[in-house]
């Protein structure tokens, strides 16, 4: 499914694409970047269409603000103005959309690409959740990062949960969750949640310098190795070392196939 300019601006995004580095911006400032179904699934539909040159995906907010989370229009009976409105928990298909605005969010853990969170200002919610789908997070000194959700009375089921917990740890995680307390930049970087805490006048330079060292490996070594990465933590030690010969006998026949070219 591939969505016009002009349907993902409706859905409060702008997709700028730059040879091999494709920039999603969450584009409604007036409302810090809150996000709805429409939001999530205009994600999925940049994610299904993205072009196969595209290594490096940088998501960030207009405004200052990466995300307020989740339009609260949508708990409103009438929902949000424009959208068609969510299913209720007891009506048919309510898991089936869940996972639907969970595509908005998946796709950015591709091996085949690099995703980085440029993050200033409230990443709340579902924007705290989206920050964590991504491989890496850069911060400005202003980022402010809160998993809300339990305080609405309501789950992060936007594939938050696992990053959250791979990175903090359990017991972190509970306590991050069930007090819905936030996170300070400072606090964020030394808890693992970003990579990089710079001011915020620096955000910008400091994702560029990230994306043109990030293009300066070999893309399908840097595939391969995030692929190898990503199953690491599942795989005993034996089962990753496998991992790793497969790997590298894969990468190596691939490069010598193109370099022998077609035979006669």
């Amino acid at each position: 499914m591939t969505l016009s300019s002009a349907e993902l601006a409706s859905s409060g995004l702008h997709l700028h694409i730059d040879d091999a580095v494709a920039t999603v911006t969450l584009n409604r400032p007036e409302r810090r970047n809150a996000m709805t179904p429409g939001t999530w699934q205009g994600l999925a539909a940049i994610g299904a269409s993205l072009p196969g040159r595209v290594r490096v995906v940088v998501v960030r907010g207009a405004g200052p603000s990466f995300s307020a989370g989740i339009d609260l229009r949508m708990f409103a009976p009438e929902g949000v103005p424009g959208e068609e409105r969510a299913p209720r928990a007891d009506e048919p298909g309510f898991e089936d959309w869940i996972a639907r605005c969970q595509a908005g969010f998946t796709w950015l853990r591709d091996p085949a690409i690099v995703s980085v969170a440029a993050v200033q200002g409230h990443a709340i919610g579902a924007g705290c959740q989206l920050a964590l789908a991504c491989d890496l997070r850069l911060l400005a000194d202003d980022a402010k990062l809160c998993i809300k959700e339990p305080a609405l009375g309501l789950v992060p089921d936007l594939t938050g949960t696992k990053p959250l917990v791979d990175i903090v740890g359990l017991p972190r995680a509970v306590e991050l969750c069930l007090t819905a307390r936030t996170v300070e930049a400072r606090e964020a970087f030394q808890l693992g949640l970003g990579e990089l805490v710079v001011p915020l006048a620096e955000l910008g330079g400091a994702v560029s310098d990230l994306v043109t060292a990030l293009l300066a490996t070999d893309a399908a070594a840097a595939r391969a190795t995030k692929a190898l990465l990503m199953q690491a933590s599942l795989n005993s030690l034996a089962e990753q070392a496998a991992a790793e010969r497969r790997a590298q006998a894969q990468l190596l026949r691939a490069r010598l196939e193109r370099s022998s070219g077609p035979t006669a």
